[in-house]
This record gives C-alpha cells, structure tokens and sequence, in this order.
C-alpha cells in the first residue's frame, strides 16, 4: 500500500488553512504534515518536513504566491496545486502558475458552496504519485511539457471538412498551449473541453487567443463552427455538444455532471461521434480520471480518427492511458507532435477537400 500523500498547507488566512487542512484529513490517505501562512514560513517548512506535494495561495504577503512558485520551479521542483479565488483576477493568475509549472488548480469556495474543495484531495494524491514516479524514473511524470519545435504541417495548409475535438485536464493548459500554437489561421473548426473551475475557461480562452494565429474563444450557445475558430467549453454549469448536420454549432445542455465533471469530454465526444462521424478527428490530452475515454471510443467506431497523449509527455497519465486500454486511441504520440498530426489528417486532399 502507498504511503499518505504528505501535503503542506500554505495559506495566509488562518480561516482558509484550517477549511483545506480538514477536508484534506477528511481522506486516509493524505497527511497534513505542517502549515504556513507566508512564503517565508513555507520555504522553511519544505526544508524541513520533505513534503510530496504543498497547496499554494496565489495572494499571500512578504512574496506572492506566483513569485514564490517560480522559485520551488527552479529550485526544488515538486508537485504544487495552486488554490486561487474565483475572480478574473485570480484567474488570470491561476493560468501563470500553470503554465509556469504548477501542477493544477482548484477554487476558492464561495458563499453557498456545501462541498469546498470536493477534489482536492484527489489532486493531491495524484500530484504525490507524479512526484514518487518521477523520483523512481518512470515515465509519464513530466512536470511540465518539452517545447515543441515549429511544425512543417502548417506552411501551405489548406483547411477540409473534418471538424476537431479535444478533451484535457491536469496539465492540459500547458498541453492545449502546446498544441495549438502549431495552428495555422485557417485551422479546421475545433472544440475543446478542459477539466477548470468556473470563470477561468474565459481568462483561458482569452490567454489562448492572444498566443495562437486562429480566434480562440468561450463557447456560447449557438455559436456555428467556422474553420478558423476554437471553441473552449465555459467551466462550471453546462456541457458542451456540437449539433446541427447542415450547420453544425455549439450546444450548452444543462445536465448532471458525468464522469464527475461537469463540462465532461464524454458529453462533447459523444457529440461528434453522432454529428460527424468520420469527419471528425478526437485527441485525449494529459489528465486524471477517465473522462473522455469511453467517448473516444464512441468517435473511433463512428470512422473518426483518434490520437491520444503518449504516457512520457503527460503530467498525468490517466484519460489517455484508459482510452488507451480500451482501444480509443488509433495513435499515441508524444505531446509535440500531436498538432502536426492534427494537421496532417485534416488537411483538404489536392482534388479539393475531403
């Protein structure tokens, strides 16, 4: 049996440290092994119990949360889950972290909320597993992904008929960075589903937008799918789905959360597996769980083609690893070369188009 996840709780509110230390004792297999109210405090605190994994607050004083994680980054890297509130502001400073190296995220409660921090401590733990593989030298334990070098797949491209979704979590703003920075401007139209709290998908979409050659933006209801265009589920309240055969466009459903999350890549695979069959290309990105596994798998037999995140290149290897098993994933590649395959099978043939 594996040792407790050890975790250092770092926090400035006595109020905050108290709420995320209990619901974290609340599961046997995470330890609490010490607190910190500053960066000070928690420097020395590392130094002294060896944490596997310490949550982090991005607002703190004598050094805020993001200095203090780009100094554990170069210093000491480990496994850190940034705790932000669920403002733009908190947003915007939650995507740094990412992609500076944190390991995920998670929502300060807000007023109402009966269940605070409800998968924490499942971050946790996976975040201590990616630490203890890492330290082991097992693969799949990447902290962050490698660049990725300029993909040739873009010069001259010429846009098809195949419409594209992609389903990620842990690590997958690192990875969906990753990805879509290979874009050209006339990119086939895509649909993406990221496990993150409400109201950052928009400070993503956002963050997306300003580094990638085609519009990246939140998916609103009814929006049609034009090539050129990203679409990123909103986090929190509805799925996404695609619907509509002679003009297909974004659908947000109010249903149950599946798989646990709520928006689910199931829900949007299973979408575009119905919609557009073979015309339809399906990525499982790094993440926890097995969301989007049994959707790829849909998309697969319905003549889609489907790649999935290759285990080394993953922050954690679980949706792609379960799709895997099941026989979703037509090809498995390493993480820098999944947008050139992208564009290599959505590309229009030389008579025309597909």
């Amino acid at each position: 049996m594996m040792a407790p996840a050890r975790v250092l709780v770092v926090d400035d509110s006595p109020t905050m440290r108290g709420l995320i230390t209990a619901v974290l004792r609340s599961d046997p297999e995470v330890s609490v092994v010490g607190q910190a109210g500053d960066a000070l405090e928690a420097r020395e605190a590392i130094k002294q119990l060896n944490p596997d994994v310490v949550t982090l607050d991005i607002e703190m004083p004598n050094m805020n949360g993001l200095d203090f994680l780009e100094r554990i980054m170069r210093l000491r890297p480990m496994p850190v889950i940034m705790v932000s509130s669920l403002t733009h502001r908190g947003a915007e400073a939650t995507l740094a972290a990412l992609e500076i190296g944190a390991f995920d995220c998670v929502g300060k409660p807000v007023p109402g909320d009966t269940r605070p921090f409800v998968d924490l401590a499942e971050k946790v733990k996976a975040a201590a597993r990616s630490m203890r593989e890492r330290s082991a030298g097992r693969p799949g334990t990447a902290m962050s992904a490698a660049p990725v070098a300029p993909v040739s797949a873009a010069a001259n491209y010429r846009v098809g008929r195949k419409i594209v979704a992609i389903g990620s979590s842990t690590g997958g703003v690192e990875a969906l960075i990753t990805v879509l920075q290979n874009f050209p401007e006339n990119c086939p139209p895509t649909v993406i589903t990221q496990h993150m709290p409400p109201t950052f998908t928009r400070s993503f979409a956002e963050r997306l937008n300003r580094l990638c050659r085609p519009v990246v933006q939140e998916a609103t209801d009814g929006a049609r799918l034009e090539v050129g265009k990203i679409y990123l589920a909103p986090g929190g309240e509805r799925h996404l789905q695609v619907t509509n055969s002679a003009a297909p466009c974004c659908r947000l459903v109010e249903r149950d959360p599946v798989n646990g999350h709520r928006p689910s890549v199931d829900v949007l695979f299973d979408s575009v597996a119905e919609l557009a069959g073979r015309n339809a290309v399906g990525v499982i990105l790094t993440g926890m769980g097995r969301d989007g596994a049994a959707g790829l798998l849909k998309m697969r037999h319905a003549g889609a083609r489907t790649l999935g995140q290759n285990e080394k290149t993953c922050v954690v290897y679980g949706m792609p690893r379960v799709a895997y098993e099941l026989g979703a994933v037509e090809q498995q590649l390493p993480l820098g070369a999944i947008g050139e395959e992208i564009l290599k099978i959505t590309a229009a043939r030389k008579e025309g188009s597909e």
